[in-house]
């Protein structure tokens, strides 16, 4: 069996991947990037709207735009002192070392058959998977015409299909607004966003430039109860919820012949839990430290395949940091101390969960509240060391702390600090 033997290996070749792999090789890395498909960019390449890069290359680009820019920085490391490239090429397991300590990478294409890639460190950037019907449990038949959002955008932008002509949208993800406005624009009628939460979960922007510019009803505190057809889908049941409870009484029936679910995003964190890394309840990613590396030693994740993100430039600097922490482990750096990361009111979650004081990278989180003019607080054991005014703030937009910021090094730290986030 063929076996390649390099420092690195990074494991999904989108935005993630190729930022952190660049972030690798840049640092004297040699590094393998394994990517599935048969091209390089991951779900950007689906993705033709517009709204990408404006903090990474400081202009606004579609998605294989953003792509084409990433794919034209790594292309160019390919050498066996840089970047090797294995595109069409799935893992199937990450089997860690024992007393040695690195990883075997267990690959297989269908140009090269299976083959081994041995490394001392790994990035996972294997992004997520779409919450599907059996995930949110809608009653009623199983017809034709029942899809993931994201399914759907890669049928009408990369493959020439539409879905259906009469369209309802379960949740109001991003991905689910964006193929509102898309179905419009290709001939569709979308009859309604359905949203199970008092408050949209995809940005502000999409639901002004993809809902009210387009007048689509967005049904908030409402479920799809209901699916109804045979062969193909024919109609579904909307309800309206009563403090959290169906109000069957108010029910209405819309026809539809295909029905769009925007219901949230899981991160692929498989492998990483074979290889035995422990996982985040909150997230469905790995656990990561200061560094962005997992309970297994060596193993590191970002991007999409750690926590869910909301703009993909935020996933690109947090995989380069992903590249540059793999890179500092290889040549030895080993943090002094942590810090604990502890979320506090109205914080869902922290990533990552520790904070090195002698190279602070920022802290994300999402909130769980929807407020104008909320506080931000940070406290170092229990004391207050910064409060920042947010004109406004919601669980789908991501929220980051640059702690390099708090000048930690003038600050009484003990063993066992903790710093906590907050919200009010």
């Amino acid at each position: 069996m063929t076996e390649y033997t390099l420092d690195a290996a990074v494991i999904g070749g989108g935005a993630a991947g190729m930022s952190a792999a660049k972030a690798l090789v840049d640092a004297g890395c040699t590094t393998a990037l394994v990517e599935r498909e048969q091209t390089l960019g991951g779900i950007l390449l689906q993705c033709i709207h517009n709204g990408f890069g404006v903090h990474e290359f400081k202009e606004e680009l579609t998605g294989p735009e953003y792509a084409e820019r990433w794919e034209d920085m790594v292309t160019p490391l390919a050498g066996p002192r840089g970047a090797t490239i294995f595109t069409d090429t799935t893992v199937m397991e990450l089997i860690p070392g024992s007393d040695e300590g690195g990883f075997t990478l267990v690959c297989v294409s269908p140009g090269s058959g299976f083959f081994h890639i041995r490394t001392r460190a790994v990035v996972l950037t294997a992004g997520c998977r779409e919450r599907n019907r059996g995930n949110i449990r809608i009653p009623g038949t199983r017809p034709a015409g029942v899809y993931t959002a994201g399914l759907a955008q890669r049928m009408v932008n990369m493959e020439g299909c539409l879905p259906g002509k009469d369209a309802v949208i379960v949740g109001s993800g991003d991905i689910g607004l964006i193929m509102a406005r898309r179905l419009v624009w290709s001939g569709c009628r979308v009859h309604g966003v359905v949203e199970i939460q008092p408050y949209p979960s995809g940005l502000t922007r999409n639901i002004v430039q993809c809902l009210n510019d387009f007048s689509i009803p967005l049904y908030l505190s409402h479920v799809v109860s209901r699916i109804h057809g045979r062969t193909r889908l024919e109609a579904v049941d909307i309800t309206p919820l009563e403090e959290g409870r169906p109000d069957t009484a108010k029910t209405f029936t819309q026809a539809c012949d295909n029905l769009l679910l925007s219901v949230g995003l899981i991160p692929s964190a498989e492998l990483a839990r074979e290889a035995g890394a422990q996982l985040n309840p909150l997230t469905g990613g790995p656990l990561v430290d200061c560094r962005l590396m997992s309970t297994v030693p060596g193993l590191f994740a970002a991007g999409n395949g750690l926590h869910v993100h909301d703009l993909v430039d935020y996933v690109s600097a947090e995989a380069r940091r992903a590249g540059e922490n793999a890179a500092a482990y290889l040549s030895g750096y080993q943090p002094a101390r942590q810090i604990r990361l502890k979320p506090g009111s109205n914080i869902r979650y922290l990533v990552p969960g520790t904070l090195d004081p002698a190279r602070p990278q920022p802290i994300l989180f999402r909130p769980m509240i929807v407020k104008n003019g909320a506080i931000l607080t940070l406290s170092l054991d229990g004391k207050i060391i910064k409060e920042q005014k947010k004109n406004h703030i919601q669980p789908s937009e991501m929220m980051q702390v640059d702690p390099a910021k708090l000048d930690l090094g003038n600050l009484e730290l003990r063993p066992d600090s903790v710093l906590e986030v907050s919200l009010s």
